[in-house]
């Protein structure tokens, strides 16, 4: 079909959800202005409902990181689901954070647990302060990540100011061997942070988060399981060091106990389960959080991974073909150029080497520049696209998809066959 053009909405300032929603609500999707996100509700409900299942069969508890979506009614969904129910969750940017707050998750009771995901910078301490200060009066908690001991020192210079000093809650960073953030259990910096933790008045030590990044890497059951065991072996290993340390020093330090162990990514969290758990040969200090990110969404990476499938997929981007080529492509294969390039995509590629797949149809995403794509055939003689007509395409990299889009359009697969806008999620901009 050729795409019509809807009634244009004014982008001069940032949407507003109801207007989005008396614009778009009840329209299909055909027509809509592309590029377009487009969501399913019933997939990433059923993607939730999963990953909770998952933790409580591997004997964990839960923490959702908002990361991908940025999105309130995503966040519910993530947070009680028909699996399971959790409060905790782990924000990447200080406006994802507030927007929990401003929301009404808090207020809720929805949310009562946020992590701030980045080893604290000193230029956000007093925006951490001031939210703590707020959500404390719904029974919330602000926890912190820790991989150095200036950072501590940071903390203890900001509360010596304060009125009324408070305890900061801290996760300790844990580096295994994927050297994006943290200490190496065991590691001279791994000691003096601990040393400075255990010491400090502004401090409670509530556990250690390790996140396996380099799992994306797996492409099956046994080897996410590897790096989910490897996670925890890290976590493990630097709150035993933690417990010798409170024993050296002979005396009460501010801590949780038992410690919370927290591991996971999306590819190792769908790698737990009961047999994963009695995988785990060590006596664990402390007790296991899962937390992961991309699991409502899903897209090609992990999908490569071999623990999804595309039935999985809750989201793709809609695209318009405005021009055609046949037998441009190499060994004559057929291509056409698509509204969404970069900016729609981003430029990951994963292990596939491209940058999309076409629902339903022999073509992929193969190279893109700034605002436009190039979808070549797989097949030597396919049937045109049609100038005008419409495709949807699975991206590599959901979080990085997202993060282009105004708004979402969400559908749901039991309501006209996922062909009718049923809701409009704004998501939230900003760092």
């Amino acid at each position: 079909m050729v795409a019509q053009t809807e009634t244009p909405v004014h982008l001069s300032r940032a949407p507003e959800k109801q207007s989005l929603v008396d614009a778009f609500v009840g329209k299909p999707l055909e027509g809509l202005r592309t590029p377009a996100m487009v969501i399913d509700r019933k997939l990433f409900s059923q993607n939730c409902a999963r990953m909770h299942k998952k933790a409580r069969d591997w004997g964990a508890t839960f923490r959702a990181h908002l990361k991908t979506h940025k999105t309130a009614e995503g966040t519910r969904l993530q947070l009680n689901s028909e699996g399971d129910r959790t409060h905790a969750v782990v924000v990447s940017t200080m406006m994802e954070a507030w927007k929990v707050v401003e929301s009404g998750l808090v207020q809720d009771g929805t949310v009562k647990d946020i992590l701030y995901g980045l080893p604290v910078p000193v230029n956000k301490i007093a925006d951490l302060s001031l939210l703590w200060n707020q959500i404390k009066e719904h029974g919330g908690v602000v926890r912190l990540l820790v991989d150095h001991p200036d950072q501590i020192s940071l903390l203890e210079d900001f509360e010596s100011k304060q009125e009324i000093a408070q305890q900061w809650s801290v996760f300790v960073k844990v580096n295994g061997g994927q050297n994006r953030a943290g200490v190496i259990p065991g590691s001279e910096g791994f000691s003096a942070l601990l040393d400075k933790i255990l010491k400090s008045p502004a401090i409670s030590l509530y556990g250690f988060y390790g996140h396996a990044g380099n799992s994306y890497a797996s492409t099956s059951l046994p080897e996410a399981s590897a790096f989910l065991s490897k996670e925890v072996q890290d976590v493990n290993l630097a709150a035993g060091h933690a417990l010798e340390a409170i024993s050296r020093l002979g005396k009460e330090a501010a801590v949780t106990q038992p410690f919370v162990l927290s591991v996971g990514s999306t590819p190792t969290a769908h790698a737990a389960s009961a047999e994963a758990r009695n995988l785990l040969s060590q006596v664990l200090h402390g007790v296991l959080e899962l937390h992961a990110g991309n699991y409502p969404l899903l897209d090609l990476q992990q999908q490569h991974t071999s623990l999804i499938d595309s039935a999985q997929i809750s989201q793709h981007v809609r695209a318009t073909v405005v021009s055609y080529y046949p037998g441009r492509g190499g060994n004559g294969r057929d291509e056409a150029l698509i509204d969404a390039g970069a900016i729609a995509f981003s430029k990951d590629t994963g292990p596939s080497g491209i940058f999309g797949e076409v629902v339903g149809l022999p073509w992929t995403l193969s190279r893109i520049s700034q605002e436009h794509g190039i979808l070549i055939s797989k097949e030597t003689n396919p049937n045109p696209l049609k100038l005008g007509s419409t495709v949807s395409i699975i991206g590599q990299h959901a979080c990085l998809i997202a993060a282009a889009y105004p708004w979402y359009y969400v559908v749901d697969s039991d309501i006209e066959g996922g062909q009718q806008v049923v809701d409009v999620w704004v998501p939230w901009k900003g760092w």
